[in-house]
């Protein structure tokens, strides 16, 4: 009797345990397929989607467009001008005021030359087009006399002859007329549309590389950085 209900005993648990088995074997496939799917989640979440719409992906959404914005040095020039007021350190500039070191130790009234500059707030779109949007002109510092504000004004807009990438040359018409152009490359990347005549149109028309003459406009607090504005044909 005792080794009956042992034996039947053993039975009803194995019986148990077989009976269990395809519970625990459907738990553990329901956690396999969870834990798949949240390595595919992590996966997902660290690589940006091939149909993202975001300005910086490789790709945006149909109808919108991609642009670079950048500031960059546009022009200097020196002028002529009074001190003004005197306040602590500093003086005013005139005619508008303009609060600067007085490291000469100016008095109100003297004649000072002043280094002005202008920047540009350059937007390039999908097509290398340009939108250029000028400051207006700042004092940066003043001088005794003008040839030493002229001599920091020549270091700062300096002309130079090089070589640039010609992208090709074209031709439009309207009412009758036609008129030839050529789109460049600068240094900076940015293209240049210059319009050309008949002469320059047949030499340019083969060509790949072109040569022609820049400023380099740098700026001032940054040497290194420059951008180069077209001006002129070299030959």
């Amino acid at each position: 009797m005792l080794l009956s209900e042992g034996n039947t005993t053993k039975m009803d648990r194995g019986t148990s345990k077989a009976a269990k088995r395809p519970k625990q074997k459907r738990i553990g496939l329901i956690f396999a397929v969870l834990l798949m799917a949240g390595a595919l989640s992590a996966c997902s979440s660290d690589t940006e989607s091939v149909f993202s719409t975001s300005q910086n992906g490789t790709e945006a959404a149909a109808g919108e467009t991609t642009s670079a914005t950048s500031r960059v040095p546009w022009d200097y020039r020196v002028q002529e001008t009074t001190v003004g007021d005197l306040v602590g350190s500093d003086m005013t500039i005139l005619p508008d005021n303009e609060l600067l070191p007085n490291d000469e130790n100016y008095a109100t009234g003297d004649k000072v030359w002043v280094l002005q500059f202008m920047d540009a707030e350059l937007t390039t779109d999908e097509n290398n087009k340009n939108d250029i949007r000028l400051s207006s002109w700042s004092s940066l510092k003043t001088y005794k006399d003008e040839a030493s504000a002229n001599k920091d004004l020549e270091q700062l807009k300096v002309s130079v002859t090089t070589d640039v990438k010609l992208v090709g040359v074209y031709k439009t018409s309207y009412q009758g007329k036609t008129r030839n152009f050529a789109v460049i490359e600068l240094p900076s990347g940015n293209r240049v549309k210059q319009p050309i005549d008949d002469a320059r149109y047949t030499k340019m028309e083969k060509e790949k590389n072109v040569s022609v003459n820049l400023e380099e406009v740098h700026d001032f607090a940054d040497y290194d950085l420059a951008y180069a504005k077209f001006r002129g044909w070299a030959n």
